[in-house]
């Protein structure tokens, strides 16, 4: 016989079975959408059990039945350049902390309670990753962090549509907003020019063509890596020990000629002895200099290649 499962029923048996991997966002917000929210009675009654008993489905059911508050809460910062699905993540995180310190006799709903856990696991995420560098320290500069672009808005919003796309505040705006957060005015300046300011990526975001070149392809240092510094030792022996062995291979008259040829620049940048003249002095023709400059040459590559 084939029963018939109800959203209800398999939250019963298993409350995480229903919702899909986070990998797939749309998917995980449309399921957790449709996951029946608990009735007053229902909660107290779940939170009672796992106050009392410590049990492990009554906490899944309330986390279960919360996940859409996270969604909803996360939507607030996707201003912050951070993927939501991470945001997610840590509200879900901000709500397991509340499941498991729920009281419901104290007579509040978990909706009410939780949204405080939600949003200080988000903060905090977002102070971690949203800038490298230390932006919100003191309690001060995280309430002005967490307000300035909502404010921000307000006031250029206030200012009529002739100012509507005006980065930046105005000294009197900087004021209005320092007084109304309790902090300098100097922390309102640094803290806007720190979140105005845009992220450059130092490794490519795709890898077609010319749109994959980003900065860490012109501020590696590769002057050290291994087969650079190997090619630089080989590069250095063959220039100065390497070319004097494989002179050392050589009859006298061979290696006159090439260093004559070669190696040799008179103080006019002139260079060497011609072929002519070397074969006049040689009593030969400049074609017979020629062929044993090539065949020097070639005397020289192989012991070179030996070294």
């Amino acid at each position: 016989m084939n029963i018939k499962t109800t959203p209800t029923a398999v939250a019963l048996r298993d409350p995480w079975a229903m919702v899909p991997s986070i990998g797939n966002l749309d998917a995980y917000i449309t399921a957790v959408n449709r996951i029946p929210l608990l009735t007053p009675e229902e909660e107290s009654e779940l939170g009672r059990k796992l106050q009392a008993d410590g049990d492990v489905q009554s906490a899944g059911r309330l986390v279960l039945s919360h996940l859409r508050l996270v969604v909803s809460v996360s939507r607030q910062y996707m201003g912050y350049g951070l993927p939501q699905g991470d945001l997610i993540q840590e509200g879900n995180v901000g709500l397991m902390k509340a499941v498991k310190r729920f009281d419901p006799g104290q007579g509040v709903r978990l909706v009410s309670y939780a949204l405080h856990w939600i949003k200080a696991e988000i903060h905090e995420y977002i102070l971690k990753n949203w800038r490298m560098v230390k932006v919100a320290t003191t309690k001060s500069q995280r309430k002005l962090f967490f307000n300035l672009r909502s404010m921000k808005q307000g006031l250029k919003s206030q200012a009529g549509d002739t100012e509507t796309f005006r980065n930046t505040l105005t000294p009197d705006e900087v004021d209005v907003v320092a007084q109304q957060l309790n902090v300098k005015p100097e922390e309102v300046i640094e803290m806007e020019t720190r979140m105005s300011g845009g992220d450059v990526a130092l490794e490519p975001q795709t890898d077609d063509g010319e749109e994959s070149y980003a900065p860490i392809a012109y501020l590696a240092d590769d002057t050290h890596e291994p087969t650079r510094v190997l090619e630089a030792r080989k590069r250095d022996h063959l220039s100065s020990d390497g070319i004097t062995q494989a002179l050392a291979a050589l009859d006298d008259r061979s290696r006159r000629i090439v260093e004559e040829r070669w190696l040799k620049v008179n103080d006019d940048s002139s260079g060497g002895m011609t072929l002519h003249e070397l074969a006049s002095e040689y009593g030969v023709s400049a074609e017979r200099i020629r062929q044993i400059e090539v065949a020097a040459l070639k005397k020289m590559r192989k012991a070179i290649e030996t070294v």
